[in-house]
């Protein structure tokens, strides 16, 4: 479990860059994740990023919807390398432990204020931008796919497997929102332990090799 963990959460925090546009890249995620997508706005990305005004319409021309469009893009990229990479440990049960880990230590780290920028542009309308909610929309699928695939490589059917990936991707969205409701982290840590015992017997009665037990 350890090992997992670290592989997951060890690119947790990138290093800040120099340049202008990866700055308000950072900051737009950063806002999202604590303040919702309608309070992102430019005058906030530039408070927060440190970025010169005249920089945003030449690295962003479609303005906040672009940017807060890229920003959910490289977000979930992020976490889809993270399971890409985190995969290539030997127990899939190890990973998905790391991957609740990931966001338990993100929203303790934060007080309970910032949660996931990807379900913060989800779950409102954007009736001005509908490419927001289908950018959200192709990040969760491609979550889905990586862990689904991950699953298959250790033996679960396909379909099987991707049910299962959505309720893991599921049970962490909305144990994260619970958090910030509640405060604590006990709805992360409860979900945590459900989704460790149903995918380690899951994949011990499908293998016949015992899961999660290190």
């Amino acid at each position: 479990m350890r090992h997992g963990r670290q592989l997951i959460g060890r690119d947790l925090m990138s290093p800040r860059r120099s340049d202008s546009r990866e700055r308000m890249l950072t900051s737009t995620e950063a806002l999202l994740r604590e303040h919702g997508a309608t309070a992102t706005t430019i005058d906030r990305v530039l408070a927060h990023s440190g970025a010169p005004r005249g920089s945003v319409y030449h690295h962003f021309p479609g303005g906040r919807t672009q940017l807060v469009d890229e920003a959910v893009t490289l977000a979930g990229e992020s976490i889809t390398g993270l399971i890409e990479t985190a995969a290539q440990a030997d127990d899939p049960v190890v990973v998905i432990d790391a991957f609740f880990a990931l966001w338990r230590d993100r929203i303790v780290a934060s007080d309970f204020r910032a949660g996931c920028p990807i379900v913060a542009v989800a779950v409102e309308t954007n009736d001005d931008a509908p490419q927001l909610a289908r950018s959200a929309g192709a990040v969760f699928a491609r979550w889905q796919d990586a862990l689904a695939a991950l699953f298959h490589r250790h033996g679960l059917p396909d379909e099987r497997g991707k049910r299962l990936a959505a309720f893991v991707i599921a049970a962490a969205e909305g144990a994260m929102v619970m958090c910030k409701a509640e405060q604590s982290a006990a709805p992360m840590e409860a979900a945590a332990v459900e989704i460790h015992e149903l995918l380690a017997r899951t994949l011990q009665e499908t293998t016949g090799r015992p899961r999660g037990t290190a």
